[in-house]
């Protein structure tokens, strides 16, 4: 591209220079001048193709087994109209992707496989806990030394911990496609939520019951534990809350035990994939 211009034309090019690259069917960009052995039409189609290229070989490898659910030839076919519609915004690529759950969501060809962008929400909160920071977890003699004052505690979560609820089986989808030499069959239509934490240097992925989902929402949101539980218990009748902490601790999803700052409330949940407590007046 010619440098003798003023700025403003350079980033005026700068930005032709981009929209030529991302819209397929576009021409050459203004001000490619610089001579080579083959037309520029032709070396500038080569370069997009390599774009192209990098950034779906960026989302396979943030979401590899929804790659591995639609096929390596639908998923770059898919990558594709992401790519076209969402570029990136940031020279860090680690960051690119974050759309990519909500695309699949409205891409009608993926439309026959409606667990597709729960599954694409879990891989990318898997890669966004392992860059989360680093917190050292406490073990549950930490709670157990409050004695009768443990249940008006409030539980601080590791910061990489992170939560999804689905109305399908997104983690055994996960699991199977991930871990096992031969998928599984899976009943897709069964809800399941998981908890994601990196304690160490790993992350680790775990199926919870709804009202553990509930419960760690609740002290996600600086509740008690008893109000987290009570919580936890409409959700679930069955929620057992001396399991539930034996989970998180296991896990190593607790970093600090502090007194609650709780208000007198009635609890409710907000049954979505990012669930929270919420006080009902």
């Amino acid at each position: 591209m010619r440098r003798d211009l003023h700025p403003l034309s350079i980033a005026a090019q700068q930005d032709d220079f981009a929209r030529a690259l991302l819209w397929r069917t576009g021409g050459l960009p203004a001000g490619i001048e610089k001579p080579g052995s083959a037309p520029p039409a032709k070396r500038f189609g080569i370069y997009r193709n390599n774009v192209f290229a990098s950034l779906t070989a960026c989302l396979a490898a943030r979401f590899p087994v929804v790659a591995r659910l639609v096929g390596d030839e639908f998923f770059s076919a898919m990558a594709r109209v992401f790519i076209e519609r969402s570029p990136p915004t940031s020279p860090v690529l680690i960051e690119y992707g974050e759309e990519f759950a909500a695309f699949l969501a409205t891409f009608a060809p993926a439309q026959s496989l409606p667990y597709l962008p729960d599954v694409a929400r879990l891989e990318w909160r898997i890669c966004a806990v392992y860059h989360s920071a680093d917190a050292r977890p406490v073990d549950a003699a930490a709670l157990a030394r409050l004695g009768e004052q443990a249940l008006d505690a409030a539980l601080d979560l590791h910061p990489s911990c992170a939560l999804l609820a689905s109305h399908h089986a997104v983690f055994s989808i996960w699991r199977t496609n991930t871990h096992d030499a031969s998928v599984r069959p899976v009943d897709a239509s069964q809800a399941e939520a998981v908890l994601i934490v990196r304690p160490l240097y790993e992350v680790s992925v775990f199926s919870i019951g709804m009202g553990t989902y509930a419960f760690v929402a609740g002290l996600a949101a600086g509740h008690s534990l008893q109000l987290a539980a009570e919580l936890a218990a409409q959700i679930d009748a069955r929620f057992d809350l001396t399991a539930a902490l034996a989970t998180l601790f296991r896990a190593g999803a607790i970093v600090g035990v502090r007194p609650s700052a709780d208000r007198p409330c009635n609890p409710r949940f907000d049954a979505t994939p990012q669930g929270a407590l919420l006080c009902a007046t």
